[in-house]
């Protein structure tokens, strides 16, 4: 169970890294120059500024050094800005497609907007791309009147297996949307894995079967 929950959060790992390599090479492949990696403070804090190379150049020094100032205090300053904006100046990365790759950023900011989504976000071990995920599938939290309904849409409703006389296990019905209960199991594994409460009440479940 340890090992395939490892290898879960490790492929979730990887397709975020894939995703985020995959967004710099196309639309602004000059960013590693000017970072080695994509994942440091200074680096994710322009990223999060959600702008294109040929946007950037717009931007006003001051404006890069608020931004930056959010999480990176004296490490990296002005020259790197430049450095910055020379680089996207000179950028051959793609503008076709740009506006999709705008609308997830969009997509991203909405989130935050959805009633539900903080309280989810505040459960350590649930992650954005999750809960996006999740209410892509289920819509508006208001037409449902009980968590059972969802439970049912994700075709995660318990059915006993018998014939006749015979009893057999318990399982699943999954006759629900197939990708809402591959998130939802992704998500409990996650959880499982990184939550000491959902971690402990996954043994007393084992412990009971």
């Amino acid at each position: 169970m340890g090992k395939k929950i490892c290898d879960l959060l490790t492929e979730d790992l990887q397709t975020v890294q894939d995703q985020m390599h995959n967004w710099i090479d196309r639309y602004f492949p000059e960013f590693l120059t000017v970072f080695k990696k994509w994942e440091g403070k200074a680096a994710l804090q322009f990223l999060r500024l959600y702008a294109l190379p040929h946007e950037i150049v717009n931007f006003k020094e001051h404006a890069l050094l608020s931004q930056l100032r959010k999480s990176v205090t004296q490490s990296v300053g002005i020259s790197k800005i430049r450095e910055l904006k020379k680089a996207a100046s000179k950028s051959i990365g793609l503008r076709q497609g740009s506006n999709m790759a705008k609308l997830d950023a969009k997509i991203d900011t909405l989130l935050d907007e959805i009633p539900g989504v903080p309280q989810m976000l505040a459960i350590k071990g649930v992650g954005r791309d999750k809960v996006a995920g999740f209410f892509a599938e289920v819509g508006d939290l208001k037409e449902y009147t009980h968590p059972r309904q969802i439970i049912k849409l994700a075709g995660l409703s318990l059915k006993e297996n018998t014939s006749g006389k015979h009893k057999g296990k318990t399982t699943i019905t999954k006759r629900g949307r197939k990708k809402l209960r591959a998130l939802m199991f992704r998500v409990f594994m996650t959880l499982v894995a990184k939550n000491s409460a959902f971690k402990a009440l996954h043994e007393l479940y084992e412990t009971l079967r």
